[in-house]
């Protein structure tokens, strides 16, 4: 395919993908039968998948934890699920909803994270997002925040946006993190094909307070649900590497003018601007022990500065996660706190 045909598409696919937002609001974005979009990653028995074949138990124990992956590898596209987080006890305890080329990318990988980090009897579950692009690993964007629900008493929506300039994360649609491709991003940008994955997994050397807290497996099974999953994007072949499916992309230009140049609407920023002020508890951007100069996308705020630092994040150390036979070392900064909606 020439490079100027792929361009056209990929123009047409990040537009669509706004729509896509729109559509996903009102709910009527398909929901596919697990079977028709994922397969087993890892875990065996401890993946199981319901009668309706729409939903999936992954669960943790002494034994190995679980996960599940998409066929296809997609360049951009609106990713979503509705999960139920495990309750009790939850220290150590990983679950994760992302995407990742690092099968076929091993030293330029591209990310884009949600992890769920457990926490002892008490305190709240945390969750953070992530980007990596093109294996700067080094540079991990991670930001962490509180929710204003218990994610352990129901289930939820969390949803990835991937457009060719943009990276949205929402929980139960409100954004609560946007990143904007920059000029010097470069390819730290996430700009490659990507497969999604769904994993639940043993992080006890770093996920709760710096590995001071570990998986106890006296309260195994530890068990994640997952439903209405969406999976629409444009899916890319695997070996051609090109664009093979955009699923209801535009079918000409004039197709795109009634597209918002931001998938962010007006009234969805202030409430991921509220979000942030109340919730947010750390970022990467002012963590001065892991970049003496923040990145260069950083926009530093004095009073969002002030506002982190009473939760004194501390970094912790490496840990592993579970990608079949590959594993990905995880960095990044513990905080206990989180702020109520």
């Amino acid at each position: 395919m020439e490079g100027s045909h792929m361009g056209l598409l990929l123009f047409f696919c990040s537009s669509m993908l706004f729509a896509a937002f729109a559509a996903a609001s009102s709910r009527n974005l398909p929901i596919i039968p697990f079977d028709e979009g994922y397969a087993p990653l890892f875990g065996d028995s401890n993946l199981v998948i319901h009668r309706d074949g729409k939903s999936v138990h992954l669960s943790l124990d002494e034994r190995t934890g679980s996960g599940f992956v998409s066929h296809d590898l997609y360049l951009h596209g609106y990713f979503s699920a509705s999960i139920k987080l495990p309750s009790d006890y939850t220290a150590g305890v990983v679950v994760a909803f992302y995407m990742s080329n690092g099968d076929m990318f091993q030293n330029n990988h591209d990310e884009i994270d949600f992890e769920f980090l457990g926490n002892i009897r008490g305190k709240d579950w945390r969750i953070q997002t992530n980007v990596y692009g093109n294996g700067s690993t080094n540079i991990g964007r991670e930001e962490r925040y509180g929710l204003w629900f218990d994610p352990a008493d129901d289930f939820h929506q969390y949803t990835i946006v991937w457009t060719d300039s943009q990276i949205i994360f929402y929980v139960d649609n409100v954004p609560i993190r946007e990143v904007t491709r920059t000029e010097s991003m470069g390819g730290d940008f996430p700009s490659k094909p990507m497969t999604l994955y769904a994993t639940i997994w043993d992080a006890s050397d770093w996920a709760t307070n710096g590995g001071k807290y570990r998986v106890n497996y006296k309260y195994a099974p530890y068990v994640a649900e997952f439903s209405d999953l969406v999976l629409h994007g444009c899916a890319v072949d695997p070996i051609e590497q090109h664009v093979a499916k955009c699923d209801n992309a535009p079918q000409s230009s004039e197709a795109t003018t009634t597209i918002p140049s931001s998938g962010v609407t007006p009234a969805q920023r202030i409430k991921m601007e509220n979000f942030r002020k109340k919730h947010m508890t750390y970022s990467y951007c002012y963590d001065k022990v892991r970049y003496k100069v923040p990145p260069s996308e950083c926009v530093i705020s004095s009073q969002e500065a002030e506002r982190l630092r009473r939760f004194d994040p501390v970094t912790f150390g490496s840990g592993r996660r579970h990608h079949g036979k590959r594993h990905r070392r995880s960095r990044g900064s513990q905080t206990e706190a989180a702020a109520s909606f």
